[in-house]
């Protein structure tokens, strides 16, 4: 179900009233992160990356695999870029902005933009076609990736910077407020994980525009439904950058890929 929730803008310092609302939900949204002209020069980048990494026929970036389909008109598009930051200056240059470092609070000390970890800078293109690869995706906790990584769960936030205006017939990313705060147990079995795509009665959507910047814990349960409306209308473009903490571990091009990842469509 659609639910309202507060909104607030964010500048180089979190407020208290900021922190307390993050702290209890488990997420937040920021409005007007960027201009239509940022949002513009990022998605023309993207295309940029993609042309490249389509004609060199790019399996894995970092031993993260990559996500291809189609578009509309059959043409092949990456549809999941993993670590996009490192191919394309204006994807790095984004995360220089100052008000990054504001965020970085919500996870407590150590905390760090995960520019090298995880998967680094995710850019996700949704298109709900006749041979899209990448429409939806299940209900999940990104903490279950700590697990397979044999670790602890140490924080884990996913900051999101969003280059479609979204509507409730365009599905999108679901949550369930406060489950960042879940015991071990639930988290591995609220639900089944990406195969469980069903509404949930305590789930709300985020709604932003093209240019705001929403930020979730990456322990909360999320899904991402699937547009109701096909074709043109149905086109999504998300930026997720990770906020981590505990040991640094970068990747590189001799990273293996990580077990759950071998699961083709499952990742985020």
């Amino acid at each position: 179900m659609a639910a309202s929730y507060p909104t607030f803008t964010l500048s180089d310092k979190l407020t208290q009233e900021q922190l307390d609302f993050f702290h209890q939900h488990g997420f937040i949204h920021f409005k007007n992160f960027i201009k239509s002209e940022t949002v513009s020069s990022i998605i023309e980048a993207s295309k940029e990356v993609q042309e490249k990494w389509v004609n060199q026929d790019i399996k894995k970036i970092n031993g993260v695999p990559i996500k291809y389909g189609k578009d509309l008109d059959g043409s092949p598009i990456v549809q999941r870029f993993a670590f996009i930051n490192q191919h394309h200056q204006t994807l790095s240059g984004l995360l220089l902005d100052p008000r990054f470092s504001a965020l970085l609070e919500l996870a407590g000390d150590g905390a760090r933009l995960g520019t090298e970890e995880k998967d680094g800078m995710v850019f996700n293109h949704y298109i709900n076609g006749p041979e899209s690869k990448f429409s939806k995706m299940g209900w999940h906790t990104d903490g279950l990736r700590d697990i397979f990584y044999g670790g602890k769960l140490n924080p884990m936030l996913n900051v999101g910077i969003h280059l479609s205006t979204q509507k409730p017939e365009n599905g999108g990313l679901k949550i369930i407020p406060g489950t960042h705060k879940q015991s071990i147990y639930q988290m591995l079995f609220r639900k089944k994980y990406f195969l469980d795509n069903n509404p949930d009665n305590q789930e709300i959507s985020i709604l932003p525009n093209a240019g705001d910047l929403t930020v979730h814990d990456g322990r909360l349960w999320h899904r991402v439904a699937q547009s109701s409306v096909r074709g043109e209308e149905s086109r999504r473009r998300v930026i997720y950058v990770p906020i981590v903490a505990g040991k640094y571990a970068p990747k590189n091009e001799n990273s293996p890929t990580v077990f759950y990842q071998r699961f083709a469509g499952i990742v985020k």
